[in-house]
Order: structure tokens, then sequence, then C-alpha cells
């Protein structure tokens, strides 16, 4: 059952409905969401919820119907996201993990490894111990194997995966695996359940040939009911009468368990279809259908694997079914999981920084303290959606009045980070911020992250589309759902100066003749409902925002990307000499934009995005190539003798700051 306890339950009160509970051979665990904290209590005893609802402190009880009690939706609402050593399977980013069937020699991991962390898989798969269907066949290196996946994957900074066929493997594993893999034969293995259950290490558990759905979730009740509270369920194709690929992939199964159960869902197109070439479609549908990593056999030499080498991918078709990740990943809400970066020096993310410069991997939530960012508008800005996606929800998000608050916030302690829109890819630049960032030095740009904008038409919960007259919302909203606004002729367009403001605006006034254009989890946020959604004329309506912080305080140890101001003498030529020394020095131009100098008419300051030649990729020979580059161009940004501006905005990996 699930006891939902009252907001303000003292102490003792809590304390005493554990007793109640354990005293009646239940087994209990806290959880704390976002909104509500529960009991969940389980065991093979039932009791009356009548006499749990009584207690002092219980807001109410609520049974839990399924035969799978821990791993239902109703034991726990918010989705579950498992944590391996800083990789985070489950909401809302993709994770790949990636290696091949067997580990086959040192060389041959190791290979792996290099070949899948650089093409962006966050986790090393390999089995050592290899169940097969002939007695013939290779059964894995054992004991040898775990260790050296153990050494490829701490050399390369993955989090190792291998599967265990039998709990008398457990001393000799459980010192060297991070992620425990039950393999679809023994998907119904309970002693071996129980016995890796216990272990409290997170397990990926793999649907059986012919399991049910209920079948499944029951064989992750025992992992759970034995110790450990992180199983990821592993959808690997299912036994049909078809022949014309290994198994049946059963993608319908994704959504189906996402109504079900809070387990994080990953997808093996690997095992599922059998053939290389069918392996990437199927990947990408399976991110497509909702699942939140994959996990893919891949090779350096897929014609000599001693096992699976015909489903085996090649790395280049690795890295390219990476890069489709990549796109994809934001049309379904989505951004894909990089490998966080070494730290170095004290965690940062608090009201006060280290005196060390923090790392990348402090971006991403592996702080001790927690991680403050700062945004322009209201609960349910598209900005603090961007702030949840990167952080994962680890972050607290403090709303500001405008752009140059956000800006405040961080220069005065009072957040590590802040999130700033740069640009859309239908309304074009956010020229504020680009006037913003020129004037603050003390800020950097130290990542980015992209989200898909979504627009919905929000009321009161009495309107309907027919009853509205006003719409709000802020200018470029407006102007991105016009072809939709256009069949509303005699809506009057009233702008704010943002759309979660719009959202707050319609609440308060309660008036069924009044909509909002915002997100809807600004819905959600203020009460109201979503009368239409998607109205956005185009749905590739992508931001772009960058992360910003205090110069010095953060620092990427491998950046690709990197943003520059400068300014040209007023001659002829000169911006295209300018743009010849970056492309002397293997610096890739992917943004040039203009912006007026302020109290100098006609005079112009350029801002530069660019991408950093492979092989400049340690952040001390990256800082140092582009400095050679700008000192160069220093010499043609003078104008009456007078050396004109040329400074880095900052130094950053798009891929690891993509979320």
């Amino acid at each position: 059952m699930v006891i939902v306890l009252e907001s303000n339950i003292r102490d003792e009160d809590k304390q005493r409905i554990r007793r109640f509970l354990e005293k009646n051979s239940l087994r209990v665990n806290e959880i704390a969401g976002e909104e509500e904290t529960i009991f969940g209590a389980v065991g093979k005893v039932g009791i009356d919820p009548r006499d749990v609802e009584i207690l002092p402190g219980v807001q109410r009880v609520i049974p839990i119907s399924k035969p799978y009690k821990m791993a239902s939706r109703e034991f726990k609402r918010d989705n579950t996201v498992v944590d391996v050593r800083g990789v985070k399977i489950g909401g809302h980013r993709v994770s790949v993990i990636a290696g091949p069937c067997a580990v086959e020699s040192a060389e041959q991991i190791m290979e792996s490894a290099a070949r899948v962390a650089e093409s962006g898989a966050v986790m090393l798969r390999g089995g050592a111990y290899k169940p097969r269907t002939s007695p013939y066949a290779f059964q894995g290196m054992g004991e040898e194997g775990v260790r050296i996946l153990r050494e490829a994957g701490d050399a390369y900074g993955l989090p190792v995966v291998t599967e265990i066929v039998s709990s008398e493997h457990i001393p000799v594993m459980k010192d060297y695996v991070d992620v425990f893999q039950i393999g679809a034969r023994n998907m119904q293995n309970f002693e071996l359940l129980k016995k890796v259950g216990a272990l409290a290490k997170p397990v990926i558990l793999k649907r059986g040939l012919s399991a049910t759905i209920e079948e499944w979730l029951m064989a992750a009740e025992y992992l759970l009911a034995s110790g450990t509270e992180d199983v990821i369920l592993c959808e690997r194709g299912i036994r049909t009468y078809e022949k014309a690929t290994r198994n049946t992939l059963d993608l319908s199964a994704i959504p189906v368990l996402r109504s079900l159960t809070h387990l994080p869902i990953i997808v093996d197109p690997s095992h599922a279809v059998g053939v290389r070439d069918k392996v990437p479609p199927m990947a990408l549908a399976g991110v497509a259908a909702g699942a939140d990593g994959l996990i893919v056999e891949v090779h350096p030499c897929p014609d000599c694997a001693m096992s699976d080498g015909a489903q085996s991918l090649y790395p280049e078709q690795f890295e390219k079914m990476m890069r489709d990740i990549e796109v994809l990943a934001p049309v379904v809400g989505r951004s894909v999981s990089h490998r966080p970066m070494a730290r170095s020096g004290h965690a940062t993310g608090g009201a006060e920084l280290s005196a060390n410069r923090a790392s990348v991997a402090d971006l991403r939530g592996a702080a001790e303290t927690p991680v403050i960012c700062a945004y322009s508008g209201g609960r349910g800005a598209y900005a603090e959606i961007a702030i949840q996606r990167f952080w994962d929800n680890g972050a607290t998000a403090l709303s500001t009045a405008n752009f140059r608050e956000v800006l405040n916030a961080v220069l005065g302690g009072g957040a590590a980070f802040g999130m700033l829109p740069i640009e859309n890819s239908l309304a074009g630049s956010v020229y504020e911020n680009y006037d913003n960032l020129t004037r603050c030095e003390d800020i950097e740009i130290v990542g980015e992250v992209t989200i898909r904008i979504e627009h919905s038409l929000l009321a009161c919960k009495d309107a309907t589309v027919d009853t509205i007259a006003s719409v709000y919302s802020h200018p470029q909203a407006l102007s991105q759902c016009d072809e939709f606004l256009a069949g509303k002729p005699h809506w009057k367009h009233i702008e704010t100066a943002s759309t979660s403001g719009a959202a707050e605006l319609v609440a308060a006034e309660g008036d069924p003749t009044r909509a909002a254009i915002a997100s809807e989890s600004a819905a959600e946020i203020y009460g109201l409902k979503a009368l239409k959604s998607g109205i956005e004329t185009n749905p590739r309506n992508y931001t772009r925002f960058v992360i910003v912080a205090r110069a010095g305080e953060v620092r990427c140890e491998t950046p690709n990307h990197a943003s520059v101001i400068f300014t040209t003498a007023n001659q002829p030529g000169s911006l295209h000499d300018a743009l010849g020394i970056l492309k002397k020095h293997g610096l890739n131009l992917t943004k040039l934009e203009s912006r007026p100098i302020q109290g100098e008419p006609w005079r112009y300051r350029f801002y530069a995005n660019l991408t950093l030649p492979e092989g400049v990729g340690k952040s001390v020979v990256s800082a140092e190539h582009l400095r050679t580059a700008l000192a160069e161009m220093e010499k043609i940004s003078q104008d009456n003798g007078v050396v004109q501006g040329v400074r880095v905005l900052g130094l950053y990996n798009s891929k690891e700051l993509s979320n």
C-alpha cells in the first residue's frame, strides 16, 4: 500500500507510523516527491488499510492493486532515475551503453572502450560469462574477462555492465561490476534474482524470450524486494513466428510500461534484430518510442568476433548512429547523455563556489552542494524547462525579472549559473543577450543546451476555444504561432514579458475570455488547462540556451566550441581578412552576428561561434590555439592605431553540455 503523509507531519508521528507498519511485517520505503512524501509498504502479510488511515499524520492510503508492488506506478509516481557513477539512466536523457558481445582479450576490449567512448557511449558492456545455446561455443573469459573489462572502463571513464549467469560468480564479480545484467534466459531464475537484488547494485533486467509484460515486472519485483532500488528494464525482442529477424522488437512495450511502472526502460536493438544494418534504425525507433537508453553491441572487427559478430556494429556505424540520435532526441523532448568529466578541486554549484575552478562535471549535478541556476521569467518558463532538462531536475531554478537580473544573480553569488536564450531556430537571435555578454566581462559561457519549443493555448478551467477573446504571450511566442492565430482574427493579441508571465496573468484573472500561449508545464503550475497543444506554426522550433558562470569559476577539460567577439578596421576587406585567419587555424565558423557598437554610429562588433579542430581537445591546448589565432586578428583589428576588442566569451564542449 501507499501511505500519503500530511505535509506538516511531526517526526514522532512519522516514526510511529513506520513502527506500526514494520510491526505488521511490512517493508517500508520513504519516498519524498516534489509535492508529497509517501511511505511505500509491502510484505507478505496484509493489513486493513483503515487501520493505517486513522493514524495521526496520515493523509490517505492507496492500496496497490498490481501483483508487482514496488515496481508499480502506484508505489512511486515519479520516474526512477538510476545513477551509476554519475551516469543517469532515466529522466530526460537518452543514455547509450555500448561494447562487444564478449570480452575476448585485453587489446580487444581496450580498443572497443576507446571507440565507443569517443563516439558518445556513457557505459561499457561486455560479457565475461556467456550463456550460449551450444556447449561448444565460446563461453567467455570468466574472472579474467571481468577484470580486464573493469580496467578498460576505468581507462576511459566508463562504468561497466556485464551479465551474471550464476550466483556462484557473485564473489568474483561484485567488486568489478557497476551494473549487473540479468539475461533473457535468466529473467525468471528467481533464486538468482534474489541474490543479485541483495547486492543493492543497479541491475539491467532483460525481458524473457516469451515473457509477458506482467511476468517481466514480477521478475523486477523480485530484485526490488530483495534489496536493490535501481532496476532498469531492457526490451530485447521476443520470440514470435517471424524469422526475418532474430527476434521481434516489441517497441509497444515502452509506452505500456511507462504507464505501469516508474522504472527506467532501455532497448537492445542488437539482440532484437540480429542483423548489423538493421540495428541503427531500430535504435532510433526505440528513442522515438520513449526509451531512456540503448544497449548496443559494437566490435572493432565484427568479422573476427568470437560471438554475435553478425549483429555487432562497426565503430564507424556506431558513430553515425550516435550522431543521428543527437539529432532525433530534441524532437521527442530528450537529450543525449554524455560522460561526466573528471572532477578537479572541490565541488561547486551553490551560492558560494570553490576557490578552485570547478570542472564541467559540476554543471551536471555532480556537485556536493545544490546547484542554483538563475533564469528570466516565472515558473514554467522555457528557460526553467531547459534547467530541468540539463540537470535532470537536480538543480534549483532561481526566477528573476529579466536577463540583466540573471547576470546580476550570477555575479552577486546568488546563483552559480545562469540560463540565457541566445537563438531560436525560427525567430533568430536574441540580440539583447549578445549585448549582455559583450558588456559583462566577468561572465563567460560554459555550456549550451537546446530544447524544442512546443506552445500550447492555456486558459482557465471554464474556458473553451469559442470563449476566448484575448490571447497573451511573449512577442516571439505570438509570432511563432501566427498561422494558428490567423485562424482566429477576432482575438486580440497582448504582449507580455514572458510566456510564463502570460500564464500567471491568465490564471490570476480566471477570465474564460482570456488565454495564454505558453508551455504545458505552465498549465500544471498555474492550474490552467491546455485548450490546444502544438500550436506553433513550424514544429521544428528550437531554442538554444547558453549556460553562463562567473569568469574563471568553471573550466571544460575538452572544449570543442568557442564563442568570441571582435571588431575590424573600417576598411575594405578587413572582415574577409579576419575570417581568413580563422580558416588558417582550422577554426570552423558556425555563426556570425553583427551588433552596433554603442556610442559609435555605423560601427559594428562581430559575435562568432567557432568549432575547434580535432587534436586540440585539451583545455590548455585549445586555449593556446585560440589565443594564437586571436592575436593575429588583433593585428588587423585596428582603426587609427587603436586596438579594438578581441575577446573570448567562452570555451566549452557542446557535446558534453548538450542536455
